[in-house]
């Protein structure tokens, strides 16, 4: 362990200067009528940072004197016997106090919502379709594996039985933060059904995670929307039913456009094709407020950065690459199967970490 990366790391407790700093403002707080609610959630981050830092800096003194030990012959024991305890603390330590920083910094009151999602084929023709659908079977198995529901507010199914787009609402505790980090470009390689000569081909699709938003979220008032019905249609034309029960609606300021086939009751396909668009206008709003922050990359994730290669799929291999986070899994069918947990999560931890780590420095 390279002890001097953690003293200098932990040279100064900037946290114990914060929270000193707040209990005088919240001694004052009769005073000065500020909200000691908000005052006693920053005091118990900070004062929960300060003391970690505290134990680690102590630790980092006592493994630093237990390595002057080891130059005496009769405390050599004693001596590797302190450096291993305290090189367990310390690397302990180090983890939560990240873990605390990543929670804090990575807050979303987002986190807790359903989700829609929205997965496009892009370049790689019927193939692409095909892909799309086996992204579309993977989040449905997973979701379906969490307790969740999911349901399909629109489709574009190609005759191969690919979806050249399909739109879907996932509804349970705690979709948006399992899988806010999916969005992006999610590319595939591997030999077409169709493909006589045993060529690899690389398609494309394009996945999205929005946040459900609610009435108080966004406001959609009537004179704001362009509605139109038509007969609803299936993969070449044939029809799912002979009544007009099929919705578009046009968000007039935006140009953002909606579609719902999914049930036989115009009313009921309304609504919800109005529910996919709130989450689209609460996504650009949500854009347009980090921007106005200058805080883009915590915005990044699930919106701004959708046209970012973030996975590949090589079948050649049996492997799934994350190149964001540069690490493979060597498991490819069992993760198109929906066993995507473990990606998930290290997936989600190493971004924090990462962007946490970078903010440091900025």
């Amino acid at each position: 362990m390279n002890i001097a990366n953690y003293k200098e790391k932990y040279k100064e407790n900037l946290p114990l200067d914060k929270q000193h700093e707040l209990e005088e403002k919240i001694s004052n707080a009769h005073k000065t009528g500020v909200d000691i609610s908000a005052l006693n959630q920053d005091l118990i981050y900070h004062s929960t940072l300060a003391d970690k830092i505290s134990q680690i800096q102590k630790a980092v003194k006592q493994y630093i004197e237990a390595q002057e030990l080891l130059l005496d012959p009769d405390m050599k024991n004693l001596a590797e016997s302190e450096l291993e305890k305290n090189e367990k603390i310390i690397k302990e330590l180090d983890k939560e106090i990240t873990a605390i920083e990543i929670d804090r910094r990575f807050s979303d009151k987002d986190d807790m919502r359903s989700a829609v999602l929205e997965i496009r084929a892009g370049a790689g023709g019927d193939e692409a379709a095909l892909f799309a659908a086996d992204l579309f079977r993977m989040y449905k198995s997973y979701s379906l594996s969490k307790g969740w529901s999911i349901s399909i507010v629109h489709d574009n199914l190609t005759e191969g039985g690919g979806y050249k787009e399909i739109i879907a609402q996932i509804n349970g505790k705690g979709v948006y933060k399992a899988l806010k980090y999916e969005s992006g470009v999610h590319r595939v390689q591997r030999i077409p059904i169709t493909e006589s000569s045993g060529r690899i081909h690389t398609s494309t699709a394009s996945v999205a995670i929005l946040p459900e938003a609610g009435n108080v979220d966004i406001e959609i008032k009537p004179e704001d929307i362009i509605v139109e019905v038509m007969r609803a249609s299936g993969a070449g034309g044939q029809c799912v039913n002979r009544t007009d029960s099929a919705v578009r609606i046009t968000h007039k300021d935006s140009g953002i456009t909606v579609s719902c086939q999914e049930t036989k009751h115009q009313a009921q396909n309304k609504e919800k094709a109005l529910q996919i668009l709130r989450a689209k206008l609460y996504e650009k709003k949500k854009i347009e407020m980090a921007q106005q922050r200058s805080n883009l990359r915590s915005s990044q994730i699930g919106s701004a950065m959708r046209a970012e290669k973030i996975r590949t799929y090589n079948f050649p291999q049996n492997r799934v690459t994350d190149h964001r986070i540069k690490k493979s899994w060597h498991n490819l069918e069992d993760i198109l199967n929906g066993d995507i947990e473990e990606l998930l999560n290290q997936v989600r931890h190493q971004i924090q970490l990462n962007t946490l780590e970078e903010s440091k420095y900025e």
